[in-house]
């Protein structure tokens, strides 16, 4: 059996931010073939380019939607700067760590809010290029 800390079984239990945002600023979709866990996450900024809104929908395990749960609130109110800076390592982190078969799944959260973050950024460059 693995050992979960409180955190992750509440971000688990209890996600916060799930759900899909209409006409986002960013999407990031990332997916692993080793375990199979699917995410999507996006967002929207607000007048002074933070975070204002962000969610997800992920399938996979129960650590796969706590480090999702925990990277938008890691995110929410941030700017894109400052969110960029939110690693897989902050992530597992500050859900009081993950057992280590499980730190995959802390992989794909960050990397889905840096993958939308860049989608926002591209399609940003290209508005500018019209």
């Amino acid at each position: 059996m693995l050992n979960y800390s409180d955190t992750v079984r509440e971000h688990f239990l209890n996600p916060r931010n799930v759900g899909d945002i209409e006409e986002p600023d960013g999407i990031g979709e990332v997916g692993s073939l080793k375990c199979g866990d699917v995410l999507r996450l996006a967002f929207k900024l607000d007048k002074n380019g933070k975070i204002a809104e962000i969610k997800f929908k992920t399938y996979g395990c129960g650590a796969a939607i706590a480090t999702s749960s925990m990277t938008t609130e890691l995110a929410k109110g941030k700017t894109l700067e400052e969110a960029m800076k939110i690693t897989r390592a902050s992530v597992a982190d500050s859900l009081g760590g993950l057992p280590k078969v499980k730190m995959h799944c802390s992989n794909l959260a960050a990397d889905a809010l840096h993958a939308a973050i860049e989608d926002y950024r591209e399609k940003t460059k290209k508005s500018k290029e019209v």
